[in-house]
């Protein structure tokens, strides 16, 4: 394993300035689509996400062509005249980025940490979401501790949240915990009392730890929210290598498994897609955004492929 100093930037930690960096990647990026987006699925699995909301603006006199879905039957009754509503896109809302910085999280085998990929993603955001107008505000939490930012509007708010990541992230140095009493449940009990209606509300975890207590909070907080859950986990997480003996330590105790051992590599895999089906049925059934990806695929093709661009390029095409 790396050293914290040679790591920084090279897959084991993250740096300020990275992070700082990552806003010339949320350019022409927005949050704000109804574009069908791949969701890094097995299979060909796809997640819509939902943009900003109307909000009423005024109603006037109905005139030939207005949608009669929009009448205004109050004002039409009290006047005896037809009035229809009219709307506008919400100017702004909050954004709130919850981040999973524990110990699970410092683990990569190939091409980085899952705790530096979605310190990585959730800048991404955040600068998306300033270019946006929006408010930001996040929930980052360790094993033990957690810091949680109201959403505030500008380049502080998205500032602070990068010196809070870095700070998490550079706490980290064994996907092992001591003891990790901050639990998922937990957590969405917390976002869900610090994210007022309306909000746009970014879940970034492996989720080792979802279980059937998260799906009372989480399904709570998405009656009033935009919810869209971010996995990340890595390769060997998923499959172990074929035909290739393995010796795994948790610091202390070490087993051998051999190559050959093909039940233990099916059941091994058998238990990340039941993690992941379990997510992605709750997922479902309260109408949330899921997607799970590797932290193999690159940051700019997965936000590219997530998030639609906002104008149209030269060549006249999005």
């Amino acid at each position: 394993m790396a050293t914290m100093n040679s790591g920084i930037d090279a897959g084991v930690y993250v740096s300020v300035e990275a992070l700082i960096d990552l806003r010339h990647m949320a350019k022409d990026l927005s949050l704000e689509t109804n574009k069908k987006s791949v969701a890094m699925m097995d299979g060909d699995s796809r997640t819509s996400f939902r943009g900003r909301g109307m909000e009423f603006a005024e109603v006037r006199p109905y005139q030939v062509g207005d949608d009669i879905r929009n009448i205004d039957w109050r004002v039409t009754a009290r006047t005896q005249k037809p009035y229809t509503k009219l709307f506008q896109e919400e100017r702004e809302r909050p954004v709130y980025i919850l981040v999973d910085q524990r110990s699970p999280m410092f683990f990569g085998s190939r091409h980085t940490f899952k705790s530096v990929y979605a310190a990585k993603l959730a800048t991404v955001i955040a600068w998306t979401a300033l270019q946006n107008n929006d408010r930001i505000g996040a929930l980052i939490f360790s094993d033990s501790e957690q810091t949680d930012s109201r959403a505030r509007r500008g380049k502080h708010a998205a500032l602070s949240i990068v010196h809070q990541l870095f700070e998490f992230n550079h706490r980290l140095n064994s996907p092992i915990g001591q003891s990790i009493d901050n639990s998922l449940e937990e957590m969405l009990n917390d976002i869900r009392r610090i994210a007022k209606p309306g909000s746009a509300v970014f879940l970034i975890s492996d989720f080792h730890d979802f279980n059937r207590r998260c799906q009372e909070p989480l399904s709570i907080l998405a009656r009033h929210n935009d919810v869209t859950m971010l996995q990340v986990y890595d390769d060997l997480e998923k499959n172990l290598p074929a035909n290739k003996s393995l010796s795994i330590s948790d610091g202390t105790h070490k087993i051998n498994i051999a190559g050959q051992s093909h039940d233990f590599s099916d059941n091994f895999a058998k238990s990340f897609e039941q993690n992941r089906f379990a997510i992605r049925k709750a997922c479902n059934q309260s109408g949330i955004n899921f997607a799970s990806f590797s932290v193999a695929k690159s940051l700019g093709g997965l936000v590219q492929d997530l998030f639609s661009t906002r104008r149209k390029t030269k060549r006249g095409t999005q």
